[in-house]
């Protein structure tokens, strides 16, 4: 035997022994083709479920991908406008099981905003609201705070490192952004209310177009012409949806509605941000993740949110707190005031503090605040009929004042039900500007 052969290659096939030795080479030679060799056809049902099932690994590969870079790159964009405030404590479990109370602030800052919003160098608080959400998520409440409202301020940290702001015993709410930034507005809201104010969330003109763009506009109704060359706010009566900068002009209107005062403007804000909640709910957009992503997302780039609203899972569960909440009990509150001030308050308007403390103190116990019949002041008016639908802006279908569209629950009598003095409404009630 030489080197290359193997034990069975030179056997005596004539012999027995050397007959079983071939056999049994013969049959580990065919073993060893069966795994190298030919292999069996494959049918064409088999190749066509072969390549979905790979299809179908690529397809879910990709998802996850594409959801592991969105949820990065969200939060990236969250951190990034992440606003520090004084006293900030970790949020817990327990905190987004209980009251929750955030602070919505909008700037009127033109740094940024590109042309067509004057020449304005100020920096204030152009739209102050409160949301609070009811430890059992049955009742919200969204007060807003007029911007011209004379109040006393704390003491508020500076934003550049400097010894920070004195109190003061009387100024401007909507000035208090310039000294301390909008977490000195937060504290003020909290001196005021008595309420502690863990989240916040402020928003410029750039940021109010692209979120009415996300979700793709709010219609609102006219009851009388606006005309307004300070805002470039035009509408005739009817049905218009607005969405990018019409909707920025004409949640900033003033001098187009009611008696030109900030507080028909805050009754006409109202108009929009009813129909927009009412839009949001009845779209699903909170139970909806491709939605509220979209929502999310426009935030994320154009909001800048307290350091704990940077959290995504904190986001996603003050939106859940509200997806249960019934329109009717959702309501939208005024601060109560008074104008007629003295100089040098000429112009502005003081808390009615009898009035204002008995809402701060039903918010404090978490009590319901119930909203039985609307009284929007100057700025709006409840609509009936329901006027036709037109998304153009120069539809002429006119509404009327009086009652309110659809058959909207009379709440049962309660000390949720607020006095008639309580200017607001709720979403279920179609307000139209006027």
């Amino acid at each position: 035997m030489t080197d290359n052969q193997t034990p069975y290659e030179n056997a005596d096939e004539s012999t027995p022994r050397g007959r079983s030795r071939a056999a049994r080479a013969e049959r580990k030679t065919a073993k060893g083709l069966a795994r190298h060799g030919r292999l069996v056809a494959q049918t064409k049902a088999s190749a066509l479920g072969g390549l979905f099932v790979k299809g179908l690994a690529v397809v879910v590969g990709a998802a996850v991908a594409i959801g592991g870079y969105t949820f990065w790159d969200l939060s990236s964009s969250l951190q990034a406008n992440g606003i520090n405030l004084a006293n900030a404590k970790p949020v817990t479990a327990a905190d987004l099981e209980g009251p929750i109370n955030m602070l919505l602030v909008g700037s009127d800052t033109r740094a940024g905003q590109g042309g067509g919003y004057g020449n304005e160098t100020s920096n204030l608080a152009d739209v102050i609201i409160l949301l609070h959400v009811s430890r059992d998520r049955k009742n919200a409440v969204a007060m807003s705070f007029p911007r011209d409202l004379m109040v006393p301020w704390p003491a508020c940290p500076s934003t550049s490192g400097g010894p920070g702001y004195l109190p003061q015993s009387l100024g401007q709410i909507n000035a208090t952004i310039s000294n301390g930034g909008p977490g000195c507005t937060l504290l003020t809201v909290e001196k005021l209310t008595g309420l502690t104010i863990p989240y916040l969330a402020m928003v410029d003109f750039k940021g109010v177009i692209e979120m009415s763009n996300a979700i793709g506009g709010v219609e609102v109704c006219v009851a009388k012409e606006i005309s307004d060359k300070y805002t470039h706010t035009y509408l005739s009566p009817g049905m218009h949806t607005l969405q990018g900068k019409p909707a920025l002009q004409f949640l900033r209107t003033r001098h187009g509605v009611g008696d030109g005062s900030d507080l028909g403007r805050i009754s006409n804000q109202q108009v929009f941000l009813t129909s927009l909640v009412r839009k949001v709910k009845s779209a699903g957009v909170l139970s909806n993740p491709v939605r509220l992503y979209s929502l999310a997302n426009a935030a994320a780039r154009n909001m800048k949110l307290s350091s704990n609203l940077t959290d995504i899972n904190v986001m996603v569960a003050i939106a859940s707190a509200l997806k249960n909440v019934q329109l009717d009990k959702i309501t939208f509150l005024q601060v109560p005031s008074h104008g007629g001030l003295p100089a040098p308050y000429s112009g502005r308007v003081m808390p009615n503090y009898d009035q204002a403390n008995l809402l701060f103190a039903k918010l404090i116990a978490d009590e319901p605040l119930v909203i039985a019949k609307a009284n929007t002041g100057a700025g709006a008016v409840v609509a009936t009929p329901e006027p036709s639908v037109s998304s153009s802006p120069t539809s002429s279908a006119t509404p009327s004042a009086g009652a309110t569209v659809g058959a909207t629950p009379t709440p049962t009598p309660s000390s949720s039900v607020l006095p008639d003095w309580a200017r607001g409404t709720n979403a279920s009630i179609q307000t139209c500007s006027g």
